[in-house]
């Protein structure tokens, strides 16, 4: 695998207010400790046409858990970017064995990849820390073959504050501390903003879709607690005091039932749009 195009590290579009350092090196491995679920591969094979993407680039990547999906779905070559250098590090160590993954550090909008070398471009878990989604929009058209196919994958504000339950355990952070809504309406782009600016950026054919993704198998309670406590993959958590946190272990202990093989899943929106 390959690092080059280094980057001025500057870049005030991103932030959306996360209380996460992504360049700390304490958190290389907060985004490497899972595989992508099946449903999301399935969701991508019947998103675009597999055997059209020649090289695709999965632009804030990340740990280079998608990356991983996006090879294992049978894309050639794939250019993962992102603008932490110690999460790229964890990257690049979690796709050791995949020679047809390289990794770069940039910005979403400013990636250092050359003008017309993608078929395809996958932002996931992105846009919410970015500011400015004009500029973003712009840089993916730019690298984007003319009939490329661009697809986001974010929270919408109401994907967020769904009820919590057994499954979406993310809606039990927002009952037990409502100051997290307006952590998310702060960093929460909407549905209608990300299509204008995907428009005015000039893409078209823009679809919306749903999806309900596995983001984690846990075999008791205990061990979901766990999980929640170490914060891992989970920055909104960082916006938590420790007795906040452990305050919120507390509440979700109460809420659900002792149980094994709990399945958390979030829901997510996906949009496509074409070049």
């Amino acid at each position: 695998m390959t690092c080059k195009a280094i980057i001025n590290y500057n870049n005030k579009n991103y932030g959306g207010g996360d209380a996460l350092d992504f360049h700390s090196k304490d958190n290389m491995y907060s985004y490497t400790n899972r595989e992508a679920d099946a449903a999301w591969k399935e969701k991508m094979k019947a998103l675009i046409d597999i055997h059209s993407i020649h090289q695709a680039a999965d632009i804030g990547c990340g740990g280079g858990i998608y990356s991983k999906a996006l090879a294992d779905i049978g894309i050639p070559s794939v250019s993962g970017v992102d603008y932490s250098k110690p999460i790229l590090a964890g990257a690049m160590k979690h796709c050791s064995n995949y020679s047809n993954i390289s990794f770069q550090p940039g910005y979403a909008d400013n990636t250092g990849l050359e003008s017309d070398s993608a078929d395809l471009i996958l932002s996931r878990a992105l846009i919410h820390h970015i500011k400015d989604l004009g500029s973003v929009f712009a840089e993916a058209y730019r690298i984007l073959k003319s009939g490329g196919c661009y697809i986001i994958q974010d929270r919408t504000l109401d994907d967020c504050l769904m009820q919590g339950s057994n499954e979406h355990i993310r809606g039990y952070f927002f009952e037990a501390f409502p100051k997290l809504k307006e952590f998310e309406k702060e960093r929460r782009h909407s549905s209608d903003n990300i299509k204008l600016s995907l428009q005015q950026a000039g893409f078209k054919k823009m679809e919306e879709h749903r999806l309900w993704e596995i983001r984690k198998t846990y075999k008791n309670k205990q061990a979901l607690l766990d999980d929640i406590q170490s914060r891992a993959g989970r920055s909104i958590l960082h916006e938590l005091s420790d007795a906040e946190l452990a305050a919120l272990m507390n509440y979700i202990d109460q809420s659900i039932g002792d149980m094994e093989g709990i399945v958390e899943k979030d829901r997510w929106t996906l949009f496509k749009a074409i070049k």
